[in-house]
Parts: C-alpha cells; sequence; structure tokens
C-alpha cells in the first residue's frame, strides 16, 4: 500500500494549511484531501481528551495503519506524496513511529515566533468559540491545569512554542538533508520563493504557482458574532444562503469580520524571557537568526 514520501509536520499555526492547500494545487503532488490525520501522533491509542469540543479531534484523526493508507488510495503517477500535520512536530511519539514506517521520507517544518504562535493558537480557539477565557493570561494560567485534566496538545499554548527541544527529537532519528525548516515570516514576505524553496526539496516542478489569494484559517477575535455564527455554524439560513456565496467570498467576510487585539507587553515580555534559551537553541539548530523573536513587536 502506499504511504507518503514526505510530510509537513508543524508547527501549528504557522502556516501549515496555507502549505497544505498550495502543494495541494501542484500537478505532481498528491496530498491527503483533509489536512491533519495524526497518525502518528496517536497510533494504536485511544483518543479520550476531556476539553471543551475535544471530541472532535477523535472524529478525524486515524489511529491504524489500514485506514491511514487508505488515505492514499487514489494516488497515481504524483511524484511527492504527503499529508499535513502539525501534531507531528509537538508530540514525542510521532518521531519513531515516523522512522518506522516511512525512514526515508522528507519533513518540512514552517516555525513561527513562539509568542505570537501561542497568541494565534489561543485566537484560533476564541473564534471556534472552544476557549472559555477572552483574556490570553487567563488561558496561559490555565495551561497547566488543563494539560493535567487531558485536554488535547492543542490547548498546549506555551508548550507548542519550544521548537529548539521538538526539532532536536527529529535531528537525532533523521539526516538533516531529510529535514527542510522554513519560517513564518518567509512565508508571509515572500511566499512564492519560500514555496520554490519547498517544490526544489520534492524534486517536483519548482515552477508552478498555485492560487495564493486568500490565506486560509485565519485566528482573530469576532467583531461581529452573529455575522461569525451565521458563517461558521450549521444554520437553515447558511444553507439557503451558500449556493449565492461562493467559498472564496464566505471566507473573505469571515476574515474581514476577525480582529486581533494586542498582547499586553507583560504577557509578551513574560513568554519571550519564558522562550529565551530554547529560542538560542533553536537557531544554533536551524542554523538561521531568530533573534528578532526576542526584540519584535509583532
Amino acid at each position: 500500500m502506499t504511504m507518503p514520501n514526505f510530510l509537513i509536520i508543524g508547527a501549528a499555526k504557522a502556516g501549515t494549511t496555507a502549505l497544505h492547500e498550495y502543494l495541494q494545487q501542484h500537478p505532481q503532488i498528491y496530498m491527503t484531501p483533509t489536512k491533519e490525520t495524526n497518525f502518528f501522533a496517536f497510533e494504536g491509542e485511544v483518543i479520550n481528551f476531556q476539553g471543551p469540543g475535544d471530541e472532535a479531534l477523535k472524529d478525524f484523526s486515524i489511529t491504524d495503519l489500514s485506514t491511514y493508507q487508505a488515505k492514499f488510495a487514489q494516488v497515481t503517477n504524483e511524484l511527492a506524496i504527503g499529508e499535513a500535520c502539525p501534531s507531528y512536530l509537538y508530540i514525542p511519539q510521532a518521531v519513531p513511529r515516523i522512522k518506522k514506517y516511512i525512514p526515508d521520507t522528507r519533513l518540512i517544518v514552517i516555525l513561527r515566533n513562539p509568542v505570537e504562535r501561542a497568541y494565534a493558537n489561543f485566537l484560533h480557539n476564541v473564534r471556534d468559540d472552544r476557549e472559555p477565557h477572552q483574556d490570553f493570561a487567563l488561558a496561559l494560567q490555565d495551561e497547566a491545569t488543563r494539560i493535567a485534566n487531558n485536554w488535547e496538545w492543542f490547548w498546549h499554548y506555551k508548550q507548542i512554542g519550544f521548537y529548539g527541544k521538538q526539532l532536536q527529537r527529529y535531528y537525532e532519528l533523521f539526516s538533516p538533508n531529510q529535514i527542510k525548516i522554513n519560517l513564518y515570516e518567509d512565508l508571509k514576505e515572500q511566499p512564492i520563493k519560500l514555496l520554490q524553496d519547498i517544490l526544489k526539496f520534492l524534486e517536483v516542478d519548482p515552477n508552478f504557482i498555485p492560487d495564493m489569494a486568500l490565506r486560509p484559517n485565519k485566528s482573530g477575535m469576532p467583531k461581529n458574532k452573529i455575522i461569525h455564527q451565521l458563517l461558521t455554524k450549521p444554520n437553515p439560513l447558511k444553507t439557503i444562503l451558500k449556493p449565492l456565496f461562493p467559498t472564496k467570498l464566505r471566507q473573505k467576510i469571515q476574515h474581514n469580520n476577525l480582529t486581533k487585539p494586542q498582547i499586553s507587553s507583560d504577557v509578551r515580555q513574560q513568554l519571550r524571557d519564558l522562550y529565551r534559551e530554547d529560542i538560542i537553541k533553536c537557531q544554533d539548530l536551524i542554523k538561521r537568526d531568530l533573534s528578532g523573536w526576542l526584540t519584535e513587536v509583532a
């Protein structure tokens, strides 16, 4: 049965959804139709997380090999076969499982300033009506309790940002030639160049340019909750109006209805101090200057 020959392994809220959609458009690349199987994160496990909305993770995650392989049953003559799962960077068990099943795979990583990543993660859960707090500082204070109470990994706002520790696990089992590290800044500022670098890494036509008109999976707090509910939750009006509004238009309206309040300077500095040592470790590991993560405002 077919298995992937590359994985986008994270980080969460660093552009993995966008990259999945861009690569999915390439004629020489096969991506799983839906993002995040979580197979290597949870193979053989019983998923029973207890946070708000965590039951959804169980619904879309795959824990057995045959079901996972079936996700690639439609592969024909594509050269690069992959999936995107940001849980793979964070969850330690994913690393030896990937090594066991696909030891020669290519691994693609996008790293984002961990302070901004944590905040985007929080706003994502606020957007989806899962986060009990509207205050980022309070959510951070509750993180240890949430972990102890078995809330799923996506609630680990602070812990997900220790990239140096997480990448070290991969460098211990995989050759550096198999690992492609990118920065979120690259995706924002030079998306075509970043994509071409990744296409070369995957050994497919690097001249293909996908539709990048709208960045998917934007996080933020809804300005108008009624509009947000109409656009994102099942309801009769949405069903009636859906044929009249193309997906991209609905997505644009939804994105324009989201706002991103600033992180307080105290919380920002606390997180910088928390990540400082790991950022320096990560910088040395990937051979890229990350000093801006310790100074930039947004």
